[in-house]
């Protein structure tokens, strides 16, 4: 993707006062183009401003961020803001094609850090959620999740640096490989993760009659 000289953003989230407090912290590099209130709106909104990234609210009505990403996510990066750090919203997200979770804790700098990355198609996830990662490809490994889905000791190691909250250049300087490398395992990982929430779906699906 090429690199972008600012950010044109869609913000979704149904309280207004936080819209208008994201639209305040982003800053001069980001430019909202459209907001919504509720998922359908927000698809909507998307449709029609064809942003660089997508920042949504993960419990709208309407759906909420995970509809958002199932029918936009192929199209645009869309980050999750949310005040959610339970496991299961951090998976979905992520298997709906979210190529972001952030918690709506996480300060202005690092924020701004972190949509700027996602914008160039990067993933990123608070530091505090990482250690949940690690924890379903546990389960995954003994669970008979195959292979294919494990993480290698190079994943594993990035991820873990990532639990401890360092940048991805620190984490490039730790493990002495380049930052880009860093950002290639996080995208690895979380498409690991895609893959295997998917196949737990379709086999759910199977499993129930459902076609």
């Amino acid at each position: 993707m090429a690199k972008l000289d600012a950010v044109r953003v869609v913000v979704a989230d149904d309280h207004q006062i936080w819209r208008s407090g994201l639209r305040a912290d982003l800053g001069g590099s980001f430019h909202v183009v459209g907001e919504a209130a509720d998922a359908d709106e927000a698809i909507e909104v998307i449709g029609t401003t064809r942003p660089d990234l997508v920042v949504c609210d993960l419990h709208m009505p309407g759906g909420g961020g995970t509809k958002v990403a199932r029918t936009c996510g192929e199209d645009v990066p869309i980050v999750m803001l949310t005040v959610s750090e339970a496991e299961r919203d951090l998976l979905d997200a992520v298997a709906a094609g979210a190529v972001g979770y952030l918690v709506k804790s996480t300060s202005s700098e690092e924020l701004r850090r972190a949509l700027w990355q996602a914008a160039q198609g990067e993933p990123v996830f608070s530091p505090s959620l990482a250690a949940l990662v690690l924890g379903e490809f546990r389960r995954l490994s003994t669970g008979g999740g195959g292979a294919t889905q494990a993480l290698s000791e190079r994943e594993r190691e990035v991820l873990q640096q990532v639990a401890k909250g360092h940048t991805y250049r620190q984490i490039g300087e730790e493990l002495f490989i380049a930052e880009k490398t860093v950002e290639n395992h996080v995208r690895n990982i979380l498409g690991k993760l895609h893959l295997s929430r998917k196949q737990e779906l379709i086999r759910y699906a199977l499993e129930h009659g459902i076609e």
